[in-house]
């Protein structure tokens, strides 16, 4: 395993720009995890690192050795596709032993390889097996596999988890998860799923527009996100979003008007007095369903999910989630009030900045 190093990587197809200058250090042994929406860049950002893409400007460092102009095999980092990338006719043992057997590797260092490998993934009873003969999830180990016996010194995953139902994905992140615990490994995992995302990673990127938003532990980002995209991007369901403006504001609490309702905010920074374009963000967790709640919405839409139902409200022309376990439920058209706690609130400026105080987290940052 290694660490690796992206400075300034910039990359261009033609005249448009996709990677605007990337700066990010990971170190050894660390489970990174790149998330964003569709066209962000993060599929570019890892093929950069594979040596799949070129890369226009900056550089790339893999164990402090710059890999920046080596092709893909010189770079000691092994792949899994979204798709798994199997050969059909060939049985799960000769596709773990196929990039072996064509670089000529010595037939026992093979078969000690592909044992461990199947050992780890728990392979064994599959090997004579084709692709066509096995579930989705063991082709994937399958494909995890064939990274595993190259000893990599990173492991990329490319949304690898995308092609599996449901039940499927629970299980093999947890796999995932399982074997970066025992190998200890470097890996850098991309996908656009942030439960995939805070699940998995021990830091996580976000990257919106081939730029990164914000990088830090999963709960760093749920708990003090840095703006209103990450806030909206990371939690499901998302973070509501209201608009709202300063009336007045002393020391470090600011008084919000929202409707026809104010209320006091606790806030880091100065606002004068009817400062337009206020964001007030509220999770869906931290609000509560009451008469005497400072917000008045209608009911929408109600989600009842067994342990826990979310009930879809309009307040103010937008849609506001509340997550509850109260019963019993209001039903669809009912008028409802909607309190929280000014402590657990967001507020972003006019250019999506937080501007909240920082909150205390639920889990340490590096767990």
């Amino acid at each position: 395993m290694a660490d690796l190093k992206l400075t300034a990587v910039k990359k261009r197809f033609g005249n448009t720009q996709t990677i605007h200058g990337v700066d990010l250090q990971i170190q050894r042994g660390e489970l990174v995890v790149f998330v964003g929406p569709s066209g962000c860049g993060k599929s570019t950002l890892l093929r950069m690192i594979a040596g799949l893409e070129a890369v226009s400007e900056g550089q790339v460092h893999i164990g402090g050795r710059d890999v920046t102009g080596l092709p893909p095999s010189q770079r000691q980092v092994a792949m899994v596709f979204q798709s798994y990338a199997l050969y059909p006719h060939m049985t799960a043992e000769q596709n773990l032993s196929f990039g072996m057997r064509m670089r000529g590797v010595p037939k026992a260092e093979v078969q000690q390889q592909v044992a461990r490998a199947s050992e780890v993934l728990q392979l064994e009873p599959y090997l004579k097996r084709k692709p066509g003969e096995l579930s989705g999830g063991q082709c994937q180990r399958v494909a995890i596999g064939r990274a595993l016996v190259q000893d990599p010194d990173v492991f990329l995953f490319d949304e690898p988890l995308s092609n599996l139902d449901a039940e499927l994905r629970v299980k093999m992140r947890t796999e995932i998860a399982d074997l970066h615990r025992r190998l200890g490994a470097t890996m850098i995992y991309v996908t656009h799923d942030q439960t995939e995302a805070m699940t998995l990673a021990d830091r996580i990127v976000v990257l919106r527009d081939g730029r990164i938003e914000q990088v830090g532990a999963p709960m760093s980002l749920y708990t003090n996100p840095a703006n209103q995209f990450v806030a909206g991007f990371i939690g499901s369901p998302k973070m509501n979003f209201l608009s709202a403006h300063a009336v007045s504001q002393s020391g470090g609490t600011v008084t919000l008007q929202l409707g026809g309702t104010q209320f006091d905010l606790p806030v880091s920074g100065h606002f004068s007095a009817g400062a337009a374009s206020l964001t007030l963000g509220l999770r869906p967790e931290h609000l509560v369903m009451n008469s005497t709640g400072p917000l008045q919405g209608q009911v929408r839409a109600v989600e009842q999910l067994g342990s826990i139902s979310f009930v879809y409200c309009l307040v103010e022309g937008r849609d506001v989630c509340v997550q509850t376990q109260a019963l019993p439920l209001p039903r669809v058209g009912d008028k409802v009030g909607i309190g929280f706690d000014g402590a657990d609130a967001y507020l972003f400026d006019a250019k999506g900045l937080s501007v909240s105080p920082r909150k205390a987290e639920k889990t340490d940052e590096a767990a």
